[in-house]
């Protein structure tokens, strides 16, 4: 399958005149993401082309290069699709579009959970390993020719996921808002970072903010504080859920299976992965901060 130019009709947001969102599939609910199309005088780029383009078939215009945010498979699904154009992603994320073994261990998944996911990321997500795909750095400049798209490294969903400026938008990626609350359950993620990145975001000042899923496109920006702030408060919610558990001493496999990620009917394959590296990131950061101790190995309790 190769990239056409496509009429999105009004699943095409204007943003400016530069700018424009691809509202994905139920506004970007997974598996879908809300892509962004810049136009440049010379060039013209596609943000995170998720499923839903790959099942129209392409975007609004041709496309000259694709900037992925990160590794992750809903935002790499159309890499392949435009397979004439240049892939870009931040150089610590760069492993993951080139292939998929790279891919699985952004994930850190075990053996038998890795298997079935292959499956379905090549199946179901589209994906084609990109060899050619080029790295950059926080501050890159994409110059399209009278626009810019200005790279913004935030780290900790994973090592490189990044947003992007361009044209008074802000493209936050997955800091997605969502009531769910941040994901850092993966090998390649970090609470730490994940927290001094959700502070770059609150400061940034743009018209539009765009999330790659659900909440889509805010014009507000005391709305888009107060989003920030709802989201960054479920890590602290988790943190206390955590913390009244290890009253008692309990082990991290103890603590996936409570499940403070997930609520107890969600079945997913990674699920108990999930759970198990976000407890550990919790853990690690109470014995940090002095507010849990190691009573013997491999149990740790609430100091």
């Amino acid at each position: 399958m190769s990239a056409a130019v496509v009429d999105w009709g009004t699943d095409e947001r204007q943003l400016g005149a530069s700018v424009s969102a691809l509202v994905g599939a139920k506004n970007g609910a997974y598996p879908a993401v809300n892509s962004l199309l810049v136009r440049g005088a010379g060039e013209t780029v596609i943000i995170d082309p998720g499923v839903t383009v790959v099942e129209r078939g392409g975007a609004p215009a041709p496309i000259d290069a694709v900037i992925n945010s990160h590794s992750h498979e809903d935002h790499l699904a159309g890499n392949g699709l435009f397979g004439e154009a240049r892939v870009h992603i931040h150089h610590d994320d760069l492993r993951g579009a080139q292939s998929l073994d790279g891919l699985m261990e952004v994930y850190g998944l075990p053996d038998d959970v890795r298997r079935s996911f292959e499956t379905d990321i090549i199946e179901a997500f589209h994906y084609s390993p990109r060899p050619d795909a080029e790295g950059f750095s926080h501050g890159h400049l994409f110059d399209l020719g009278g626009v810019t798209v200005e790279a913004v490294h935030l780290p900790g969903h994973t090592r490189g996921h990044s947003g992007f400026r361009v044209d008074g938008v802000f493209y936050l990626s997955d800091i997605d808002l969502t009531g769910f609350g941040p994901y850092y359950g993966d090998a390649w993620s970090d609470l730490e970072d994940f927290v001094d990145s959700l502070a770059v975001v609150r400061a940034e000042e743009a018209r539009y903010y765009v999330t790659s899923h659900h909440k889509g496109i805010i014009d507000d920006r005391a709305t888009f504080i107060e989003m920030v702030d709802a989201f960054s408060a479920v890590i602290d919610r988790r943190d206390a859920e955590m913390r009244t558990f290890l009253a008692e001493p309990h082990t991290i496999a103890e603590m996936a299976a409570r499940r403070f990620i997930y609520r107890p009917h969600v079945e997913l394959p990674f699920a108990e992965s999930v759970e198990r590296r976000s407890a550990q990131l919790h853990v690690d950061r109470m014995m940090r901060r002095g507010e849990a101790t190691e009573v013997e190995p491999g149990r740790f309790q609430a100091a």
